[in-house]
């Protein structure tokens, strides 16, 4: 990476920031401080070229609707941590990754095409228009931890993960 793209203070904040998020949420982000902090460069970049801070590692496209699952932290997150101890660009790894008990491999990309995403969420909302509801309130889920809540409108911040309200679908 190279260097002063991004105001290293900016960068060093954002690091203590979501180190700490992390740690109240359960999860660990990559020791190799460095490492970290390239990535962090990198999403900060990416939140000055797209107006969100997509994943470093994907190539997004600038359009929200089209990036909203790459958004870090990525809607792939869990299941990568699940099934191989980190994310697609390890910058959440396992506690067993970060205490060296396993090994850091590369994680597949499970990211589907554009055309299966459109498809997909095509699909979601023709699910809803047909179902018609017994609840007082819409059910919201955050993409990224599975909070879900019942309200008019999803809430600001996801209160699990802190994501922000856009990263919510309409679960009901």
């Amino acid at each position: 990476m190279s260097e002063n793209l991004v105001d290293q203070d900016a960068v060093e904040g954002y690091y203590k920031k979501l180190k700490n998020n992390a740690k109240k949420a359960g999860y660990h982000l990559n020791a190799d401080e460095e490492f970290t902090k390239e990535l962090l460069e990198s999403i900060l970049i990416n939140k000055d070229r797209y107006g969100y801070e997509s994943c470093p590692c994907r190539l997004a496209s600038g359009d929200i609707r089209e990036d909203r699952d790459i958004i870090c932290p990525c809607d792939y997150r869990d299941p990568d941590l699940n099934d191989f101890g980190a994310c697609y660009c390890g910058l959440y790894v396992s506690h067993d990754i970060l205490n060296g008990k396993k090994d850091l491999t590369p994680i597949p990309e499970r990211r589907p095409s554009l055309d299966h995403r459109l498809k997909d969420l095509d699909s979601e909302i023709n699910r809803f228009e047909g179902i018609k509801s017994t609840l007082d309130l819409p059910v919201w889920r955050c993409r990224v931890c599975g909070y879900l809540c019942a309200r008019e409108e999803p809430p600001e911040v996801c209160p699990i993960c802190k994501v922000s309200q856009d990263r919510f679908s309409r679960f009901m």
